[in-house]
């Protein structure tokens, strides 16, 4: 079975679970294991979260501007892609990796520069870019798990 999806929200607070409940419903229709569609729907909570605060230019006096979400259930895998418009990722953060890396860990008492490193724990392999010209992309995937019973499983 294959699944994709893409959306274009607005950078606006509100289309955060917006973007995880539509992947969490698809999740379950397919009969993935909840444990990995929380997984998966706390990376997309927090690659959409970057996206609302960091993907734009406010002091342009235009409207807030948009990010796009795209979802791929392929298979034994998903791939998830949350792309905005912002000035993008300094070039040192700009990285693919298969497995977990150490990232240094913000203060504890930090508000934020936690989602990054959470979503390289939750997912299989991620990558951190730049799309050509403005914006940046954050992609992961994770291999699939299905529940007990599933109707729906991959072929």
């Amino acid at each position: 079975m294959s699944i994709w999806w893409s959306l274009h929200l607005r950078r606006e607070a509100a289309s955060v679970p917006l973007a995880r409940r539509l992947l969490l419903g698809a999740m379950d229709t397919a009969g993935v294991d909840p444990d990995i569609s929380f997984d998966l729907s706390v990376a997309l909570t927090e690659a959409c979260a970057n996206a609302v605060e960091h993907g734009g230019d406010e002091g342009s006096g235009e409207p807030p501007g948009a990010y796009r979400v795209t979802a791929y259930l392929d298979g034994e895998r998903c791939r998830i892609e949350v792309a905005d418009s912002g000035p993008g990722f300094p070039a040192r953060r700009v990285v693919q990796r298969t497995a977990p890396a150490p990232t240094p860990a913000p203060a504890l008492t930090a508000e934020n520069g936690r989602g990054l490193g959470l979503i390289e724990q939750l997912a299989d392999h991620v990558q951190f870019g730049n799309q050509p010209g403005h914006g940046a992309v954050v992609s992961f995937d994770k291999i699939l798990k299905w529940r007990e019973g599933a109707l729906l499983r991959a072929m």
